[in-house]
């Protein structure tokens, strides 16, 4: 697969919906990873990431316009020992749960399926990373409906064992704009990763489709000690 500028993917695509990037920098010290939620309704757009313990989760940035918290509070990112789950939506607990309790990621993403927002019938995208003792392996999964039949739910599970420095997977929930929303296709994109957490928040953030964007998480962890940084950049202050 040949790598793709992350930069030219996100500034082509006006609503790529949320989204999920994870690899290792340049460098080859930090597991990375982002997470970015966009919106086109009101409900949607009236959110921020704040940090919660470990993880972030989403809150409503005005509680009086909140009007169907269902599918947009949830908790995205959320630490189990050595290993980080990014997700977008409540599947983020399902993985964490029965992962505590031995299941694998894939076990803990049978009990769930796409979202129930017909007729986009958007899809649940995750991921895992995994840090143990200076090495780190990832994986990512996409739930989604049958090309908009939401009688049958198909499953795709990518898995990358010591990833390459400067490569990275990006996977998003859908292919662009349209009505319904046409849900991503294909395994998950192939793109560079250069530069620290400040460039790289920076690129993904500013390249983001102005109008839509709502919030931002970026994580480097540290391979060798386990140790991270992150950032939060949030449209509503």
């Amino acid at each position: 697969m040949k790598s793709i500028s992350l930069a030219n993917e996100l500034a082509g695509n006006s609503y790529p919906g949320r989204g999920i990037v994870i690899g290792k920098s340049a460098d080859g010290k930090y597991a990375v990873t982002a997470y970015f939620i966009m919106g086109r309704s009101e409900n949607s757009r009236n959110r921020v990431f704040v940090e919660d313990g470990e993880g972030i989760r989403t809150q409503a940035f005005d509680p009086s316009k909140l009007s169907d918290p269902s599918l947009i509070i949830y908790a995205p990112v959320r630490v189990l020992g050595n290993k980080t789950i990014v997700t977008n939506g409540d599947q983020t607990d399902t993985i964490y749960e029965l992962m505590d309790k031995q299941q694998t990621f894939e076990q803990a993403l049978r009990t769930r399926e796409f979202e129930p927002d017909a007729p986009n019938y958007t899809p649940r995208i995750s991921g895992i990373m995994h840090i143990d003792n200076g090495t780190y392996n990832y994986a990512m999964s996409i739930l989604k409906s049958n090309n908009g039949n939401p009688d049958a739910c198909n499953r795709y599970t990518f898995a990358y064992q010591n990833p390459v420095a400067g490569e990275a997977h990006f996977i998003h929930t859908y292919m662009g704009d349209g009505n319904p929303l046409p849900s991503f296709e294909g395994e998950p994109k192939l793109v560079g990763l250069e530069g620290d957490i400040d460039t790289f928040t920076s690129l993904v953030w500013e390249n983001l489709n102005e109008e839509n964007k709502v919030s931002l998480f970026v994580r480097y962890i540290d391979i060798e000690t386990g140790k991270y940084e992150t950032r939060i950049v949030n449209k509503n202050k």
